[in-house]
């Protein structure tokens, strides 16, 4: 598909944009990412930037309190149902104006490139999009952070998913939110509050119902922090692991063969487990799923030249468990979407 070309549209005025931080505990991040989001052009200062505050115990709201001063436009509101998919819908209902023609959505864990939220939304304008997505390109400071980075973007990590580390611009049916035609967020009733992980591939597919496109621009990229630790990234999974499983009743969909890959894996080398005290080479399951983790760490480790890449057979392993054993959780609990 040909690329577009942002320079054609009309000017676009910086208060029909509301650029939307989510926010919980985010105090190591926040400064960075409001520095980089208001970074590379004056109109930005006139671009709303609203913080939604989940009720941080950490100096995240005193942090986003002293940048105001800097930053005039910068608002900070308390999101008292503290999930991503409530603060953008309470930004969308508390802080739009009738003029208000697209939201861009920006997350605390993310360093944008300069000019990032016009960016966005000239995308949405010259496309005519409902949504614009982007790819993520994960990086790290800690040496498990930068093998999680490592790996994530691979089809080992992500499973080959568009959004990360994506290059080629087209319309998909699913990535990173980063912008949202206002009319489209509000015909199709925002976000479902009642997805905690996964709002984003829900509000997808009710998009596309409705008829609207979803455009992934790989020109727009922005640079991603992981979790830094096997626990923060076990609980990652397992809730996308549970939001993908309450999507799929949902929306009666079928999973992707990628989706599919960590259930089976999961469930093989469980079985090759408990097979194996009756049937010792069952465990030919478990090893060989071992054995292919092993690889990836030593391959990674020396693609990188780094021994931090031998952590990535851990933490791929820890992505597939725990997502597949969330969507299990899920889908054998009976519960309603």
């Amino acid at each position: 598909m040909a690329q577009i070309d942002r320079n054609d549209a009309p000017e676009l005025a910086p208060d029909s944009i509301l650029a939307v931080i989510p926010t919980l505990n985010e105090e190591r991040h926040i400064e960075t990412c409001i520095r980089s989001l208001m970074a590379g052009d004056a109109q930005l200062g006139d671009v709303p930037l609203v913080v939604a505050d989940g009720g941080s115990s950490d100096n995240t709201v005193e942090i986003v309190e002293r940048l105001k001063s800097e930053f005039p436009n910068l608002r900070l509101i308390h999101n008292p149902k503290q999930l991503q998919a409530a603060a953008l819908n309470l930004a969308v209902s508390n802080t739009s104006t009738p003029g208000t023609r697209y939201v861009v959505r920006c997350d605390a864990h993310s360093i944008y490139p300069a000019g990032f939220i016009l960016s966005v939304a000239r995308t949405l304008q010259s496309t005519g999009a409902a949504s614009v997505v982007i790819p993520m390109d994960a990086v790290g400071d800690t040496c498990f952070e930068r093998a999680n980075a490592w790996i994530v973007d691979t089809p080992l990590g992500s499973g080959g998913s568009v959004h990360r580390g994506g290059k080629t611009s087209g319309y998909v049916d699913h990535g990173h939110h980063a912008g949202f035609n206002i009319e489209m967020y509000r015909q199709v009733g925002g976000y479902d509050e009642t997805f905690s992980h996964n709002e984003d591939a829900e509000y997808d597919e009710r998009v596309a119902q409705a008829g609207g496109k979803i455009y992934l621009d790989a020109d727009i990229r922005i640079r991603y922090i992981p979790r830094g630790s096997v626990r923060r990234l076990a609980k990652q999974y397992f809730n996308y692991g549970k939001g993908r499983a309450r999507n799929v009743r949902k929306h009666r969909q079928r999973l992707k063969i990628r989706q599919a890959l960590p259930i089976f894996a999961l469930l093989a080398s469980t079985g090759g487990l408990i097979g194996s005290s009756v049937f010792l080479p069952a465990l030919i399951l478990p090893a060989g799923y071992i054995g292919v983790l092993a690889a990836a760490s030593v391959a990674v480790a020396v693609w990188k030249r780094s021994s931090c890449g031998l952590l990535a057979g851990l933490i791929s392993g820890t992505m597939h468990m725990s997502w597949a054993a969330g969507f299990l959780k899920e889908a054998l609990s009976g519960s309603k979407p």
